[in-house]
């Protein structure tokens, strides 16, 4: 019988356990982190502390504190103006919920055409589409004031007509583009089976496409509110009375060139107009989330 014997330089026994000392590189990450939030969150920190000083600390004090506590300017601002903020607050919310009505229906047909149906040019059309999300709002806005002018809609009996006609008819590419990547996922499949049982194309986009496109409808609604809610510009052109302003156009009221401008009431009322669109945020994170996991927009 032939004796093994352990090879010289081998070790026989269990490896020794490495034991490596924590790096610095979470806590390095921890410090951008945290530096990254701070910068971030500092103009907004900021506005809230200014909503509650005075208007001499205002101009005196650019710390995040207030020295005095001042929550008049909020009372102040609500009724600043001959029609309560609170007429704004509603203007805004009924522009924007409609918007995203609009938005939803248009757009969800216009991208089920370019994604499911064939006609002619359709390739052509899309490409159409895609390319209009080159064209700067500002220049738009003229063409479309005047053809809503010579419509007669412009200071109307109802004047948000020429805020919430073109949300009716598909005109937000991004939008249009975001549903058919989402379409484009879904399996064709589907549809061959819907149409072995009799479908027709408006039969599959109802018991098919509709229910399926949850997440992308989601998505659309949350950003067509954020971005109705802030628009500043368009509501502007087009509104011209005070009962009919918005929550961005009536804040400029605050300042006034020709006399005293109440600062200290504009940062309150500011203040208040975000918590609509961080609650409406803060409901669908998880769902905006998965609409954009699931519509072909990924980094």
């Amino acid at each position: 019988m032939v004796a093994v014997t352990p090879t010289a330089g081998v070790p026989t026994g269990p490896a020794p356990v490495v034991r490596r000392r924590p790096g610095g590189r979470p806590v390095l990450r921890l410090l951008i982190l945290v530096a990254i939030v701070a910068v971030v969150l500092y103009p907004l920190i900021w506005m809230v502390g200014t909503s509650v000083k005075s208007q001499e600390e205002i101009v005196n004090n650019v710390g995040l504190l207030p020295e005095r506590f001042t929550p008049g300017n909020y009372t102040a601002g609500w009724s600043n103006f001959d029609v309560s903020f609170g007429r704004f607050f509603l203007n805004s919310a009924m522009v924007s919920l409609l918007t995203v009505v609009g938005n939803g229906l248009s757009c969800l047909l216009a991208a089920y055409a370019f994604a499911r149906l064939r006609f002619r040019l359709r390739g052509m059309w899309f490409a159409v589409m895609i390319g209009t999300l080159l064209l700067p709002q500002h220049v738009l806005i003229v063409p479309q004031y005047i053809l809503f002018r010579t419509l007669g809609l412009v200071g109307g009996d109802w004047p948000y007509l020429p805020l919430l006609i073109p949300q009716f008819l598909a005109t937000e590419a991004f939008f249009v583009f975001l549903m058919v990547q989402f379409m484009r996922g879904v399996p064709r499949e589907l549809d061959e089976a819907a149409r072995i049982d009799g479908a027709g194309p408006f039969g599959i986009f109802r018991h098919i496409i509709l229910p399926l496109s949850r997440p992308a409808l989601v998505t659309t609604a949350i950003f067509s509110f954020i971005w109705t809610w802030n628009d500043f510009f368009r509501q502007l052109v087009f509104l011209s009375q005070l009962e009919d302003y918005t929550v961005p156009v009536a804040l400029t009221l605050f300042i006034d060139s020709t006399s005293q401008s109440a600062v200290g009431p504009m940062f309150a009322m500011s203040v208040l107009s975000l918590l609509p669109v961080f609650l409406f945020f803060v409901a669908f994170q998880r769902m905006l989330v998965e609409g954009i996991n699931t519509s072909g927009i990924k980094g």
